[in-house]
């Protein structure tokens, strides 16, 4: 008579073992794509910094391109708004589709930006300018590469919440579908090139 309780007592422990496991591995990935991200977020937020000294820079020289200028300054503005946000949940897949679309955006006005300035020689002799260049270069590939971490962390978790079982235990405790960071544009999806 103890045997089929002590079976079903059993039972019942490994599966509750094996749902806390499931959660737990749930939540680790989860948390690996919320550090991944911060590791883009520094990134983003020292490219956000040189963009303004960038375009301060460049205002002596070009003058007759306010315009262009201003847009660069709109565009930073805008997606370093959305990564403010974005910074503070990372798991919002949303809010990540936006900041990829504003990223889009921005670097297409960089682009701009870049080749307006090669029509002004004194700009592209500056020391000042070369220095902020290479820094953002620099930035530049830093944050293609912490993006693609993230992504692939991003893909991990998303892998994990997706199969059976573990799909039955993101559904109970509401394990929500990450986003992954992916340029809109296809002219942002080329590096920024930078020719001084």
């Amino acid at each position: 008579m103890f045997l089929p309780v002590i079976v079903l007592a059993g039972v019942v422990v490994v599966f509750f073992l094996v749902v806390i496991s499931m959660y737990n591995g749930l939540v680790k990935l989860r948390n690996r794509f919320k550090n991944a991200y911060a590791q883009i977020d520094v990134q983003l937020v020292r490219r956000y910094d040189l963009i303004p000294n960038l375009v301060e820079t460049a205002k002596a020289y070009m003058k007759h391109e306010q315009d262009t200028l201003q847009k660069v300054i709109e565009a930073r503005n805008q997606a370093q708004k959305i990564q403010v946000n974005l910074a503070q949940n990372p798991a919002d897949a949303g809010a990540m589709e936006q900041l990829s679309k504003a990223e889009g955006l921005l670097t297409k006005s960089m682009g701009s930006f870049f080749a307006l300035a090669e029509n002004y020689p004194d700009l592209k002799a500056n020391t000042t300018m070369n220095s902020l260049m290479e820094e953002l270069t620099s930035t530049e590939n830093k944050v293609s590469f912490a993006r693609q971490a993230y992504n692939d962390s991003v893909m991990e978790y998303n892998t994990a919440r997706e199969v059976f079982p573990s799909s039955v235990i993101a559904g109970m405790f509401n394990f929500a579908a990450a986003g992954q960071f992916v340029v809109e544009e296809p002219k942002a999806r080329e590096a920024i090139k930078v020719k001084f």
